[in-house]
């Protein structure tokens, strides 16, 4: 047995003759001669292993040759690539989060393919700060005296919870000891950023008191969480921001909020309830509030405290800055997008277009897409129009469905709705679809303009597989 595995191995083609093949040459032009080789000769010592296992493992350069391709052209595909969410989840944490305006999205193609104005002062001909391209704009949009920006909101937090409270106490409600995506644990962020955690009230009752008496000579700070994803209900009690605001003062400590999403605009503007703007929380009193600008706000991924000018001025100053500042294509995305706001053109960002769209525009378009699918497949599938529940995603109302209105596809030949799912992700612009009771649903809320045909396309492939 031994010496027929030897022979079997010894059939296998040496890389030399693997690499001089016409059809090779087309890979390594694309791919680079160094990780054609390195895949191969994976291949090949995958091979080996087989054979161990079953000596009449074919070792055809034909089945070398298959298995070659469809790893190349594995390889080939970006692994950031753009896909179609029919989910009905706006902010999709998974799916890159909010789309961006077009105009952010013209600001970073200019200057990411030319020099730029990140840190140079364009009157004096001097060094500039990165920070100042935002900071005004910011400042105008949420009412705050000062701002800075640093890479997400979780960088934001650590900033000021290490140059803020170092070493002291901060005190927070146990209500609000939350953890949200990726680990994001605020016992833990507290740990690492060197602040003490000293938790008041009950799961589901904090009182003022309970925040008053917790107060001591090593108190620096009353921290205020956004729950993200989590929610009490039933017998619960809060204390309004105001009042945390003013025993704050009181006690000549900070208070920061930490808001999660960038909410920039009256949540009843969008239709939705239970989220303070950031200018609101402000004015209420915060001395800093962090928050993000990829959820609510629609904007690329960064994370902003703005407040009053004497904290930020400290913060500015933190050793840990440079490790948290931003890129110039984000700031370019992140001015444009805030430059949105300021000429109350909101419905320009899709994130916030999407969340504003009527139920009747939705069925409407619902309705057209349906009646193109019947067209294009007629005899494959049934398409149905049918209500749904969307979501705002991104942490943002866990609880609070969207009404909306979606495509149902039944009677098909694709199998279940999972098998369905899985075959539209591996198209060549993935579509990543909703489905429930063991059906497909594509959730109209979600698509960009352009989406249909793409799903078309991606349907077509599979006909065509």
């Amino acid at each position: 047995m031994i010496e027929k595995i030897k022979d079997k191995m010894r059939t296998l083609p040496a890389m030399d003759i693997l690499l001089s093949q016409d059809w090779v040459e087309d890979w390594i032009i694309r791919l680079g001669r160094d990780t054609v080789k390195s895949i191969l000769t994976e291949l090949l010592s995958g091979i080996r292993r087989q054979i161990l296992e079953d000596e009449e493992y074919d070792t055809s350069i034909d089945n070398i040759n298959a298995q070659a391709q469809r790893i190349f052209a594995g390889e080939a595909k970006r692994k950031l690539r753009p896909v179609v969410n029919a989910t009905g989840v706006v902010i999709h944490t998974n799916l890159g989060r909010s789309c961006l305006a077009a105009e952010a999205v013209e600001a970073v193609c200019d200057v990411a393919a030319s020099y730029s104005t990140l840190e140079y002062e364009l009157d004096t001909g001097t060094r500039g700060s990165r920070n100042s391209l935002v900071e005004g704009l910011l400042c105008r949009v949420t009412g705050a005296e000062a701002a800075l920006v640093v890479n997400n909101n979780a960088a934001a937090v650590v900033l000021c919870l290490s140059a803020l409270a170092n070493g002291a106490e901060v005190i927070v409600s146990r209500g609000e000891l939350v953890e949200i995506g990726g680990s994001f644990r605020i016992p833990d962020i507290m740990k690492f950023s060197g602040a003490k955690l000293t938790e008041v009230g009950t799961t589901n009752r904090t009182h003022l008191k309970d925040y008053a008496e917790a107060v001591t000579n090593e108190t620096k700070m009353i921290l205020k969480v956004h729950p993200s994803n989590f929610r009490i209900e039933g017998f619960t009690a809060s204390v309004p921001r105001e009042e945390l605001a003013a025993l704050a003062n009181q006690n000549g400590i900070v208070f920061m909020e930490d808001a999660g999403s960038g909410l920039l605009i009256e949540a009843d503007n969008l239709g939705l309830e239970g989220e303070d703007s950031i200018r609101k929380i402000i004015s209420e009193g915060a001395d800093i509030v962090t928050f993000s600008g990829d959820k609510m706000l629609g904007g690329p991924q960064i994370g902003v405290v703005a407040g009053k000018r004497g904290i930020i001025n400290k913060l500015k100053s933190s050793q840990i800055m440079r490790a948290f500042r931003v890129d110039k294509m984000t700031l370019a995305a992140f001015e444009a997008t805030l430059r949105i706001y300021l000429r109350g053109e909101v419905e320009k960002i899709p994130a916030i277009s999407m969340l504003k769209q009527e139920n009747e525009a939705l069925g409407k378009r619902a309705n057209r897409f349906a009646s193109l699918l019947r067209k294009k497949f007629k005899g494959t599938a049934k398409f149905s129009v049918i209500p749904v529940d969307d979501a705002v995603g991104g942490g943002a109302y866990p609880a609070r469905p969207i009404k909306g209105w979606g495509v149902s596809v039944t009677e098909h030949d694709w199998g279940s709705a999972g098998n369905f799912q899985s075959l539209l992700r591996l198209c060549d612009t993935p579509v990543v679809a909703g489905a429930k009771d063991d059906c497909l649903i594509f959730h109209v809320r979600t698509l960009l303009n352009g989406d249909e045909e793409k799903i078309i396309e991606a349907l077509n492939s599979l006909l065509a597989d």
